[in-house]
């Protein structure tokens, strides 16, 4: 963390008073945009970079949308990069370290104490005060949407982070199962529907075609990453986490139906249908798997699996078509009750300021530009005239963004030039993934995806209390260790199907009673907010 001079001359002073005077407004045009010797401040910020970013530009101060993000709101920032998915090991580190940057862009909902506890163990500040002095914006939007007030906010009612937010309905589904069509038709196959529709479209890429991997999905950061939202597991009425069944509170990986999943998965794991390295897979090697032909079908999303890999492969084997499937059931005709779905607040990509920061009101002015009007605009479209234009007021991404002439993907260029396609502290706008999913398979994809009763089974962004979030973080911490451990060994052949009921009961002895309970008094007081 950047130290701060013992002194200051007068006349520094002076110069800092004058220039701080000039930067009040906040929300510049084109033409107000402060130059460099107008940077009143150097605020650090602490955030994992985007993949997609990454890719392209080792660092935030390489990427075009944060240069130009400073420039607007006055203010250098200067970034702490962790190593990218380790942020939740880096930030552990950075919080005992006691060294706390000026904001924290954090997943502060999975805290483990939740909010509460950072707030009152002094990493983060309550932001009640902040927001109503200086952040007009937010204010402004809270006041318009009660209902995305009511997730942001803890309980008893404290603001922790300038949340990121998703606007329209349309953007809350982009994730489900992808196959391959050009091989389906080829095989004389129809796309999946139910599980066994699924199971003889694996065999037959396995053993007509070759395929290595037939299925595979994210296994980190943690095993079965990839399936989380339902897909092949919510056939069997469950998903891998907590759910409402009925307005009842329950937890997926000890109901029977689990078990019927862990045989599913076994058998297809033993034949070689899945990916032989399901607890390693990161983005990098999905991609890999998907471009080179190693695999044939995955659970990922209509921009960064669709949108990146259809351009790339076409350059390869321009046959070859990536198309949306829906969630698998178990019999045809069935409306899939899990399926990817988020709501308007996630609890992730929110940015929190320490409560050991010397520049509340500047960094609490700077996250609030994000929600204003020019704001919007920058964090959703980037730059006008640069990576977008205005027609007839519809921001249009330029062809930087839609056919980059250094061959970036949409996906990427977005990356470079906004925040559209991933967290950030402002409200992400419908007009982007209008434009965002440019092939008509993404399109398609989210009407397929949405096609689910996730909506009815899905708890809502519920918060705890300090003393509930810690107990429930230390039981689940050994419940998830446990379940993790027990589902690749069920799956991979080490421990027969015949223990789930021994691994059932450890896992009631690890008190999973008490973390529903306090799930269901969270989701209590939730209803009466």
């Amino acid at each position: 963390m950047r130290k701060k001079e013992t002194s200051r001359s007068v006349l520094g002073l002076l110069l800092l008073a004058v220039l701080c005077s000039s930067c009040t407004g906040w929300s510049h045009s084109k033409e107000q945009e402060p130059a460099q010797s107008k940077y009143v401040e150097t605020l650090t910020y602490w955030a994992e970079l985007n993949g997609n970013a990454g890719s392209i530009k080792p660092t935030f101060q390489d990427i075009p949308f944060f240069q130009e993000w400073q420039r607007r709101t006055g203010v250098k920032l200067d970034f702490i990069q962790p190593p990218a998915n380790q942020a939740k090991d880096a930030i552990n580190v950075l919080l005992a370290s006691g060294e706390l940057p000026d904001m924290l862009e954090y997943d502060w909902a999975s805290f483990p104490g939740g909010p509460e506890k950072a707030m009152s163990d002094g990493y983060i500040l309550r932001l009640n005060d902040a927001i109503d002095k200086y952040a007009p914006n937010l204010k402004k939007y809270l006041s318009q949407h009660p209902e995305i007030d009511k997730q942001i906010k803890t309980d008893d009612g404290s603001y922790y982070v300038f949340p990121f937010i998703q606007g329209d309905e349309m953007l809350l589904t982009y994730q489900g199962p992808i196959i391959r069509k050009d091989w389906l038709d080829e095989l004389g196959l129809q796309v999946p529907v139910t599980i066994e529709d699924w199971y003889t479209t694996l065999k037959a890429f396995k053993v007509q075609k070759g395929v290595k991997a037939p299925l595979s999905f994210l296994g980190v950061p943690n095993p079965l990453f990839g399936i989380e939202s339902g897909a092949f597991v919510g056939a069997y009425g469950i998903k891998k986490d907590f759910y409402l069944d009925q307005g009842e509170v329950k937890y997926g990986p000890m109901e029977a139906g689990y078990k019927s999943f862990l045989a599913l998965f076994r058998k297809w794991y033993a034949e070689g249908l899945i990916d032989r390295n399901i607890a390693t897979v990161d983005t990098k090697t999905l991609d890999s798997n998907m471009l080179s032909g190693r695999s044939g079908a995955s659970i990922w999303n209509a921009g960064a699996g669709i949108g990146m890999w259809q351009p790339v492969i076409k350059d390869k084997w321009p046959q070859a078509k990536f198309v949306p499937a829906p969630y698998p059931v178990l019999h045809a005709g069935e409306k899939p009750k899990f399926g990817q779905r988020v709501h308007a607040y996630m609890g992730s990509g929110g940015v929190a300021i320490s409560s050991k920061s010397k520049h509340v009101e500047e960094a609490v002015r700077m996250l609030d530009y994000g929600y204003s009007p020019e704001g919007h605009l920058l964090f959703n479209f980037g730059m006008e005239g640069v990576s977008y234009v205005m027609e007839n007021g519809y921001p249009k991404y330029t062809d930087l963004i839609m056919h980059n002439p250094d061959k970036l993907a949409p996906s990427q260029s977005l990356a470079m030039y906004t925040r559209a396609s991933y967290f950030g502290p402002f409200v992400q706008d419908v007009r982007y993934v209008e434009q965002y999913y440019y092939l008509p398979e993404q399109k398609e994809a989210v009407k397929i995806w949405s096609n689910t009763d996730a909506k009815l089974n899905i708890l809502p962004q519920i918060s705890k209390t300090e003393k509930e979030s810690t107990e429930f973080s230390a039981i689940m911490l050994d419940v998830t260790t446990l379940v993790d451990e027990m589902t690749l060994k069920i799956i991979f052949g080490i421990e027969p199907l015949d223990s789930f009921d021994d691994y059932v009961a450890q896992i009631k002895s690890l008190k999973i009673d008490r973390a529903l309970e306090i799930q269901k008094a969270a989701l209590d007081r939730f209803n009466k907010r």
